[in-house]
This record gives C-alpha cells, sequence and structure tokens, in this order.
C-alpha cells in the first residue's frame, strides 16, 4: 500500500499551469460519487439528476444546511462540482478523489473567469447551472488533504480558479454517467 503524504504549498503550486490548460467550453464528467449517509460514498457509473433531489440517492437534502433560516437543504447547494485536474493534482490517486465530498469532477475549467454564476452547463441529458454561493475548504477537507491544500484552494488564486469547486442546481433532469461530454449553453 502506497502511504500518500500532504503536499506542501509549493508542491501544490507546481500544478497550477496544468489545472489553468482545462478546456473551457468542453470537456469530460471524470467520476460521479453519491453521498447515501455521512461519511459514505459510492461512485456511480450512471446517475441520476433530479429537479428537486439534485443527484438521486445523494443525502443533500436530508443533510440540510446551516446556511439556511429553517435548516433545509440550500437549493443553491444541490451538487458540488470540482475540477478533476485540481482533484488529481491534491488527491494524488483517484481512488481518494472521492474524499473530497463533491458528487461531480469534470475536467473542464471551473474558474470564476469560466464559469461566474449562471453559467450553464449540459451533460448527458441533465442540464446544471452554476450558483453563487461559495465553496470553501473545511476541517474534513484539512482532515483528508492536509492544511496546506485547504490554504491553497481558499487563498485568492485559488478562489478564482475555483480550486475547492463551484456548487450548481439541476435545472433539467436526466441521466448523467461517467465519460460525458460536458458542455457550456
Amino acid at each position: 500500500m502506497t502511504t500518500i503524504t500532504h503536499l506542501t504549498i509549493a508542491e501544490l503550486d507546481a500544478g497550477l499551469d496544468h489545472i489553468r490548460q482545462a478546456p473551457k467550453d468542453t470537456g469530460m464528467l471524470e467520476l460521479i460519487v453519491r453521498r447515501p449517509l455521512t461519511e459514505e460514498r459510492e461512485i456511480l457509473e450512471e446517475g441520476e439528476l433530479d429537479l428537486q433531489e439534485g443527484l438521486v440517492g445523494d443525502n443533500w437534502d436530508a443533510r440540510g444546511s446551516s446556511m439556511t433560516d429553517d435548516g433545509n437543504a440550500h437549493p443553491e447547494m444541490q451538487l458540488n462540482i470540482m475540477n478533476a485536474r485540481a482533484i488529481a493534482h491534491i488527491a494524488q490517486d483517484k481512488d481518494r478523489w472521492q474524499l473530497a465530498g463533491d458528487q461531480l469532477f469534470i475536467d473542464m475549467d471551473i474558474s470564476e473567469h469560466n464559469m461566474p454564476p449562471g453559467t450553464r452547463l449540459s451533460l448527458g441529458a441533465a442540464i446544471i447551472e452554476v450558483t453563487a454561493i461559495p465553496h470553501n475548504g473545511c476541517k474534513k477537507f484539512v482532515a483528508r488533504f492536509g492544511l496546506d491544500a485547504m490554504t491553497w484552494v481558499n487563498s485568492e488564486e485559488g478562489k478564482k480558479l475555483h480550486l475547492r469547486g463551484i456548487n450548481a442546481k439541476v435545472v433539467q433532469a436526466g441521466t448523467i454517467s461517467a465519460g460525458d461530454t460536458v458542455n457550456k449553453v
């Protein structure tokens, strides 16, 4: 078994050029992860995106949110999406991508400049819309990838590139599959 060590800021910075080279308008859905319960992950070859549930079978709705007055799930945080190049660099092993806690990992430029709130993406039969709610690193991210990784994704440059990811909501339900083309619409 290979021991994974957390990367330093300098080691993380070394991957920025590759991350910045991600496709701008057409990318690929690399991984779908469903979270049926807290701390549980299921890698899916195919999933259903639903207007009310988000990723069907995921615990987004049941988990709720501290960002809503009533504690219900935040409708603008239905899906968490991360740049596949960023997580590949941070996690160092594809088996560890799921630890980030995001549902969709796409090889595409998800930077503030390329995917501002309101940007729509088609993937499989579904369409999703990027929302304005920031997606930041947290204590779980630190435990899994190290303090330097959280500092890096939450840095000024990290936030511009959305290295920790973006939030989105489903605007057209449909089936999605790993390997689907992702297009800006």
